[in-house]
């Protein structure tokens, strides 16, 4: 066995450690009872000041569905009502349908959930049959981005010891080909590791996604759960990955992370979302900011269906507004999130992902000749775990240090090359944040352990 190979094992085996977005929280949140819902409403600054009540204008989402990769979404909530259309769960612990809250982390996927999707709710003394020109969503309660999309939950268990015994190695490749096959043209990952690489076995269906036009945004990470750099799945290329920024709009230094493949920036601190049972919590991450950003990519697809998958995400990137360094940066990718922008502004259109392919990667690093995955027979709620295909890229050898996944679809020839990136990165941080804990960057050891990319909560 080589050292690489070896190496590479030692990361796969301690997949498992992977949780979700947000595993600070548990300990901080402040939750509210439904009653009090209308003083939440009130807090969502971010739907102003990114832009999004501005983009209503345009669209709300109507027509898109959205998966949640996530804990389980708690359908009941009553600002999700109607909203989550159906679901699976793929760690083979939970029911079938998705919806129940489980793992290290059960709140969390609600909380995603409601921010990307919430509907809002009339208050115990409303009239019954509010009038034909009533608002689509509730005046109390968590509104989301995208208010008119529908939810798929799709539920994992991470965070801890699985009682079904799934892995992420398993559970996150079946998860990303459900949501493809059920009609998800936007799939939301607030999940992360704190390596750059992942499994081979997630290419196939990382692929399968990007063939079969469906937009993933994921989250960056957060320093304070021990992401100095973006972790997979945000280093896949072609996927959207989301940085956090504070309550002033900078780069935030806890609630967010730093990389080359980041697309877009996005609020993460004194962020709002459901909780399962009906109450409210005050949370930071980027497993917040990264349903914000899912949500944009819901109403760019709902108002134009025929655009690709390619063109939603270069629209989000290219009406960004260009903070930090000039240009593409690794602390806020291409900019700060713009959705009235995105939604508004003429954007021509690009020859390709601007954040790279995932096909292009698998011809390059696993040198092997690319394939078209078939898609795996599902019905809308399975009542068994599908069987999943092996990939159709065959692998030449386990990918080296040099050939870690950084999020681009070109060759990083030399290791010299990523260390003076990250260098760059961590001088525009600690100028930026005036943070001196950012000294220097953490070596890649290789495995893979517990992530925090939800932050922690407020």
């Amino acid at each position: 066995m080589t050292r690489a190979t070896a190496r590479f094992r030692r990361t796969a085996s301690a997949l498992v450690a992977m949780i979700l977005a947000g595993g600070s929280m548990a300990a901080g949140l402040v939750a509210a009872p439904a009653a009090q819902a209308d003083s939440w409403r009130d807090k969502e600054y971010w739907l102003a000041e990114s832009g999004i009540t501005k983009a209503w204008q345009v669209s709300k989402g109507a027509g898109v569905k959205v998966a949640v990769i996530d804990s389980g979404v708690d359908a009941a909530h009553p600002d999700l009502k109607g909203a989550v259309v159906g679901g699976y769960d793929v760690s083979g612990a939970g029911d079938p349908d998705g919806q129940k809250s489980i793992g290290g982390k059960p709140e969390h996927g609600t909380l995603v959930a409601t921010m990307l999707a919430g509907r809002g709710h009339q208050p115990a003394d409303a009239k019954a049959s509010p009038s034909p020109n009533a608002s689509s969503t509730g005046p109390d309660g968590i509104v989301g981005v995208a208010p008119e999309a529908q939810i798929l939950s799709v539920s994992t268990w991470l965070g801890s010891a699985n009682p079904a015994g799934k892995t992420d190695q398993d559970q996150i490749p079946e998860a990303v080909r459900w949501a493809v096959d059920n009609g998800a043209k936007v799939i939301n990952i607030s999940l992360g590791s704190t390596t750059p690489q992942w499994p081979q076995s997630w290419d196939a269906a990382f692929l399968y996604a990007e063939q079969k036009d469906v937009v993933i945004v994921a989250a960056a990470g957060n320093r304070v759960g021990g992401n100095i750099q973006v972790g997979a799945p945000a280093t896949i290329p072609g996927v959207l990955t989301v940085a956090g920024l504070d309550r002033k709009g900078v780069a935030s230094n806890d609630s967010s992370s730093q990389g080359i493949s980041i697309g877009v920036a996005a609020p993460a601190e004194n962020l709002l979302g459901g909780m399962p049972g009906g109450g409210y919590a005050e949370w930071a991450g980027t497993s917040g900011a990264t349903p914000i950003v899912a949500g944009v990519a819901a109403l760019i697809r709902s108002k134009w269906p025929d655009m690709s998958a390619e063109q939603v995400i270069n629209r989000i990137v290219s009406t960004a507004k260009d903070t930090g360094a000039p240009g593409k940066d690794p602390l806020y990718g291409f900019g700060v999130l713009n959705a009235e922008a995105a939604l508004k502004d003429p954007v021509p259109e690009t020859a390709g992902n601007p954040l790279g392919s995932i096909s292009e990667w698998i011809r390059v690093h696993r040198r092997g000749n690319l394939g078209s995955p078939a898609p795996v027979p599902t019905s809308e709620l399975p009542s068994a775990v599908p069987t999943l295909p092996e990939a159709t890229v065959p692998a030449a050898k386990a990918p080296s240090q040099r050939d870690s996944a950084l999020g681009a679809a070109v060759v990083i020839g030399f290791a010299a090359l990523f260390a003076a990136i990250i260098a760059a990165a961590v001088f525009q941080l600690r100028k930026a944040a005036r943070n001196p804990r950012l000294a220097g960057e953490e070596p890649d050891t290789g495995v893979l352990n517990t992530v925090d990319s939800g932050g922690k909560a407020s």
